[in-house]
């Protein structure tokens, strides 16, 4: 018998193949403006776009954001190019939900990336409301060790939840779950959204329950929504799709987060789609900055397809910290004065 959940995993893919409007193009990074330095006094060879996060060093804040996995042999080759890329290029890469290798121990393979990423900064990933209906410390540790990750993604997905025919919308007391979480782990845990965007008020409560990491990931990018759309009733229930803009746009969801930002380190993702809104994301707060559908397609070719769109990015990152005078990553982080005001 086929498992729902592996099954979900090739029907996500499926519905972002046939539907560009998946992709929502929001823009929102395109409304903030740069200060250019026609004068930067810098070497654009010198520029360093290298940072660290959790004790590994990237050659630029690139996360690889959460795409798939499970026991079919599209989503072994997406994880895998992935991996090989993110360790030649030396960028951070989260993995999909690893749910699927509890209800199905084939699909576990699938996150056995180390031996292809031995150096990178890897992380794994888990839905927090599955602590409500039956996951616990033990099999978070278990997905952390499958993939030896550095670190462990708690997405909180309460919109694709709902909208999921088969969804868990349970999400009461997870506070108090998380906590516990945090100090039996042996790793961080990161607190993400899937594309609506993290209030300030979930970044106090995470904080409260031991999280100092969280990856805003606002709207403005991929709609799970609208992918759910596709997977109910045959697209005929229409409650997807009025859903599918919902939620805060990443610039906004780093700005409103500004006021934890000394206490939390905050990873931006959502509707980041070139160097120039990785940039744009670094100044606003972000650690690193997560993408995905650029990555989709390339990784379903090869490992070399995923390295040029990564190399493409860096060059883009380069060159934007250059004209901006920004010599190294310290110079961008946080640093207002580098956006133009609207008069």
């Amino acid at each position: 018998m086929s498992d729902p959940t592996n099954e979900r995993k090739i029907e996500h893919i499926r519905a972002i193949e046939k539907d560009p409007a998946i992709e929502r193009g929001g823009a929102w990074f395109d409304r903030i403006h740069l200060r250019h330095r026609a004068l930067p006094n810098l070497d654009l060879a010198a520029i360093d776009s290298s940072t660290t996060l959790l004790g590994k060093t990237l050659s630029f804040p690139l996360l690889i954001s959460s795409m798939t996995g499970g026991d079919h042999a599209l989503v072994r080759t997406i994880n895998r190019n992935l991996a090989e890329a993110a360790e030649r290029c030396q960028v951070a890469l989260a993995v999909g939900s690893q749910r699927v290798m509890f209800t199905q121990p084939e699909a576990r393979s699938s996150f056995e990336l180390r031996h292809l990423a031995p150096t990178t900064l890897l992380m794994g990933n888990v839905g927090a409301v599955q602590l409500n209906y039956g996951f616990d410390q033990r099999q978070c540790q278990q997905a952390v060790d499958c993939l030896e990750a550095d670190a462990l993604y708690l997405h909180l997905n309460p919109l694709q939840e709902a909208i999921q025919p088969e969804g868990d919308t349970n999400f009461a007391g997870l506070g108090e779950r998380i906590a516990a979480l945090t100090t039996s782990l042996s790793v961080p845990l990161i607190l993400k959204e899937v594309g609506c965007g993290l209030a300030p008020e979930d970044i106090a409560a995470g904080l409260a329950s031991g999280v100092s990491l969280f990856d805003v990931a606002g709207s403005g990018g991929t709609s799970w929504s609208r992918i759910e759309y596709h997977r109910c009733s045959g697209g005929e229930d229409p409650t997807g799709l009025r859903f599918q803009d919902w939620g805060t746009p990443t610039p906004l969801a780093l700005q409103l987060a500004q006021p934890y930002a000394d206490r939390a380190t905050l990873i931006a993702s959502g509707g980041l789609r070139d160097g120039i809104d990785m940039v744009k994301s670094v100044i606003l707060g972000g650690s690193l900055c997560g993408l995905a559908a650029p990555f989709l397609r390339p990784a379903m070719e090869s490992a070399d397809a995923v390295v040029a769109v990564i190399e493409q990015l860096r060059k883009e990152f380069r060159i934007a910290m250059f004209l901006l005078g920004t010599p190294d990553i310290a110079s961008l982080f946080r640093n207002q004065s580098l956006l133009l005001e609207e008069r």
